[in-house]
């Protein structure tokens, strides 16, 4: 589910063809000699005829492209996404170098700051001899901790440049008053990707709490401490971790919006909640007079008052110490980053080695400045027809849902007519945003990597303070165009498409079959965000991106029977042994999944290509739709990573959002001859019927 921030339909990002791939996404080659090679159909080429549509479609559609393109050292997945990633990895890489040639680029313009954004990110060397210095005004300031004020004054002097200790907090939208920016306010501050890491017993999450206690032991020795003591501070951070994960709610319980809908006044959150935090002097001191602040998750600011209060202030120091340097760990010293590759990426991703050093630079130019570069992305590569196909897919999308809705025997009529006052309201975002955000206020120079990215956390955090009590500007995007994903945002009830997320490496729009765009864009895409507006959270917010309660208690009671078979589907499913998907956290992704499967099917229904019913590569318009959808998770990934994501994703993993779905959908039986007794099978009576 998304709310404000991005939900990856895929946990993937952006664009186009890699030079060391073949099958369906070769690039055409040609000589004077002779003809241009045929290029491989984009969806036949990655079939594996060695398996049975009915045992695993995953595997039929996907698996021979798999099998001959195992995962390179340093990813920990591949598939589609990562091929697209590498294109715009090249496209990304000449705008930066084209920056940086100039001679004569204005001081501030958008030129001077990726220029010198990339000449420093690409300096090893400059970061090799500074070493901890870019830190060393936080370091001290850490030092200076000796109680718990002190303490708090060093967290929320981190919190501006993205060191989340202690808690998470944020300015968004109000979830009950989609027109007023809020103060928000929820658990946080762990080190592992999520708080059952912290607990739970499977041998591969025991082996990592393991070695991220001797992460942190290595990092305390790279931050001067002695070894004794370095291990000593290792395993107090990690006793400090795990009691303020056994307070933090677990996964599936943070996707209920009114549970985690709690507004008080800050002196309230003081009074009852962390008598050690004077929420109104410490909101003042980020330019915040808030008189309410939503708080997700009171018990987790009651456990967190009483774990401050009985740790020493050298616990403290130390964790302060060791998440700001893993923080800023990518842009230091080979040293200091090698060790942060090592556990974040190596021990709980799985991933063999680093990728290259101009990649990762354009990692953090995206999360630094990442809109500057999409505006030059988009005037060089996203066409104004490809913008208008997907529009155009958007509205036949918006019109197959209505007619679904109407034709449910579930809802009443009341709730109906609210769907499509809802439905009707829904934001359409595509491509890239019709304004650009102004960047002017951010400051790049070549002091320093680790200072640019400060400078630019700093900026990024004010650009967020400074929308609080302002109106609400409802035209800002949270990708960018160059991003390989696509998000719904309830409090806007708006679906934003970004440009990059439509591509399939290696085909110009115009080569791909409506089927095949259908299933990738349509359902997997358009599709699926549409139906987050109606999915277990999503449908408890209103036209007007409001949580509220819209739904007669009859039909709400309806649909929470049907979505309890699609939490037990899920629950089943175990992908490592001792390790299920977890049914309750995924749900609202694998109703999307759903939902987006059936309406993209019903808008597909009305297509030339399905009425002629002509085959291509040997497969019908049905089969070529599906197989479509199927192309849109092509991936693999390290055991590792999988595990990672069973504990901390809401999304269930790849090979599950193609099977689970299709597994409830009779034309998926019809098109592929499934027969009772193969593993794609449901008995009728055991299958989904949500929309």
């Amino acid at each position: 589910m998304n709310t404000t921030s991005p939900s990856f339909r895929r946990c993937l990002l952006a664009l186009g063809i890699a030079a060391s791939m073949s099958c369906a996404w070769a690039a055409d080659t040609a000589t004077t000699a002779a003809p241009p090679a045929v290029k491989p159909d984009v969806v036949a080429a990655n079939i594996d005829t060695t398996v049975k549509p009915g045992d695993d479609f995953f595997a039929f559609a996907n698996g021979g492209w798999l099998k001959s393109h195992p995962i390179p050292a340093a990813e920990v997945q591949w598939g589609i996404g990562q091929v697209v990633q590498d294109d715009l990895y090249a496209k990304l890489r000449r705008i930066s170098e084209a920056a940086a040639a100039q001679k004569s680029a204005a001081a501030g313009s958008d030129e001077q700051k990726v220029g010198d954004f990339w000449t420093t990110a690409m300096d090893q060397a400059l970061a090799d001899r500074l070493g901890l210095s870019p830190l060393k005004g936080e370091l001290a300031r850490i030092d200076a901790v000796h109680d718990v004020n002190s303490a708090l004054d060093a967290a929320f002097a981190l919190q501006p440049l993205g060191v989340d200790v202690f808690f998470d907090a944020g300015v968004s939208q109000d979830e009950k008053a989609s027109d007023v920016m809020a103060v928000h306010l929820g658990q946080g501050g762990l080190g592992l990707p999520e708080r059952d890491y912290y607990f739970n017993t499977e041998q591969g999450v025991a082996k990592a709490r393991v070695a991220y206690v001797e992460h942190l032991h290595r990092m305390f020795r790279l931050l001067g401490t002695a070894d004794a003591a370095a291990r000593q501070s290792a395993t107090q951070v990690m006793a400090f971790e795990t009691a303020l994960a056994k307070v933090s709610r677990p996964l599936a319980e943070l996707r209920d919006p009114e549970k985690n809908y709690n507004k008080m006044s800050p002196a309230d959150l003081t009074g009852k909640y962390t008598p050690a935090i004077a929420w109104n002097d410490r909101l003042r001191g980020w330019n915040l007079q808030a008189g309410r602040v939503i708080v997700g998750q009171p018990e987790f600011f009651k456990g967190l008052q009483a774990l401050l209060a009985r740790t020493p202030p050298s616990v403290l120091r130390d964790y302060l110490r060791v998440h700001l340097a893993d923080a800023y760990a990518s842009f230091l010293s080979q040293d200091i980053d090698n060790e942060h590759f090592d556990f974040y990426r190596r021990v709980l991703a799985g991933q063999k080695e680093q990728k290259p050093r101009w990649k990762r630079a354009i990692n953090a130019e995206n999360m630094a400045m990442g809109m500057i570069l999409g505006r030059i992305y988009v005037k060089d590569y996203f066409p104004d027809n490809s913008k208008q196909r997907y529009n155009a897919m958007v509205e036949a999308i918006r019109t197959a849902y209505g007619e679904r809705i109407d034709r449910l025997d579930w809802m009443s009529a009341a709730t109906k007519a609210r769907a499509h006052e809802k439905l009707a309201a829904v934001t359409k975002k595509v491509g890239y945003p019709d304004k650009w955000k102004d960047y002017s206020a951010l400051a790049i120079g070549r002091e320093s990597y680790a200072q640019n990215m400060m400078n630019a956390q700093r900026w990024a955090f004010n650009d967020m303070v400074s929308k609080f009590g302002k109106p609400v500007d409802r035209a800002e995007w949270e990708m960018t165009p160059q991003t390989y994903n696509a998000y719904y945002n309830p409090s806007n009830n708006e679906i934003v498409l970004p440009a990059a997320q439509f591509l399939i490496p290696g085909f110009a729009d115009n080569q791909i079959d409506d089927a095949v765009v259908y299933g990738y864009v349509a359902a997997s895409t358009i599709g699926h965000e549409l139906t987050h507006g109606f999915d277990d959270e999503g449908r408890q917010f209103d036209a007007k991106g409001n949580l509220t309660d819209w739904w007669t208690a009859q039909d709400a009671a309806r649909f929470k029977q049907r979505a309890d078979v699609m939490v037990k589907q899920f629950n089943a499913y175990e992908p490592l042994p001792g390790l299920h998907i977890n049914g309750e956290a995924s749900l609202g992704e694998n109703i999307a999944d759903f939902g987006g499967l059936m309406i993209g099917l019903d808008a597909f229904h009305k297509t030339e290509q399905f009425k002629k019913g002509e085959k291509i590569a040997g497969y019908t318009p049905l089969q070529r739709f599906f197989l479509g959808y199927a192309l849109g998770w092509l991936s693999q990934e390290r055991e590792a990573m999988l595990r990672q994501s069973l504990l901390s994703d809401v999304h269930a993993p790849a090979k599950w959002r193609v099977n689970g779905p299709l597994s409830n959908i009779p034309e998926f039986y019809q098109a592929f001859d499934v027969k009772p007794g193969q593993p794609m099978w449901r008995p009728e009576t055991q299958r989904v019927r949500i929309w």
